[in-house]
């Protein structure tokens, strides 16, 4: 339970309630990454919006701060290229928040057949990175970490003769 005063809710919602070309674009974005309901876009497009709110912040200011430490957060999260800047942030869409998710980075790496299984198998406590078992699908995993992304050793999915991996190897 929160306590009064505290803020528990970190995304905002549409401003209408019914627009059909947003619900659609909205339904196609859940059924390409995989998300259980549109609070999870929300919360992604909430974290985007932060982002150029911070970048706009920066580009204002001249004198003291230039945003290195903002645009190497953002370079390692896998958000922004490596030669890309403040000005780059402006134009990132939600997708680029979304594939750095453990679920869409585990289905991009052939742990599973779907974005749904991969979810699945996050939430089962199959996946691990670095050794670390994640049990979050909405895990912000960085670049350095993308290797790292495997089955847990302890895990019946390790076994690469199981039926739900057979069908990825083919």
């Amino acid at each position: 339970m929160a306590l009064p005063g505290e803020n528990t809710k970190f995304y905002e919602t549409p401003n209408h309630p019914y627009q059909g070309e947003r619900i659609a674009e909205e339904g196609d974005l859940i059924g390409r990454y995989g998300l259980k309901n549109k609070e999870e876009l929300w919360r992604a497009q909430s974290e985007l919006r932060k982002y150029r709110r911070e970048a706009r912040r920066l580009l204002g200011r001249v004198d003291e701060e230039s945003g290195e430490e903002f645009i190497e957060r953002l370079q390692r999260y896998g958000i922004l290229d490596a030669d890309e800047g403040l000005d780059d942030v402006l134009s990132l869409d939600v997708t680029d928040v979304l594939e750095r998710r453990l679920q869409t980075v585990a289905y991009r790496k052939g742990l599973a057949n779907t974005v749904a299984q991969a979810r699945q198998f996050v939430n089962h406590g199959h996946v691990t990175i670095d050794g670390q078992r994640v049990t979050t699908p909405s895990y912000t995993v960085e670049v350095a970490e993308e290797d790292d992304v495997a089955f847990d050793e302890n895990s019946a999915l390790a076994d690469e003769l199981h039926p739900e991996r057979a069908s990825a190897q083919e």
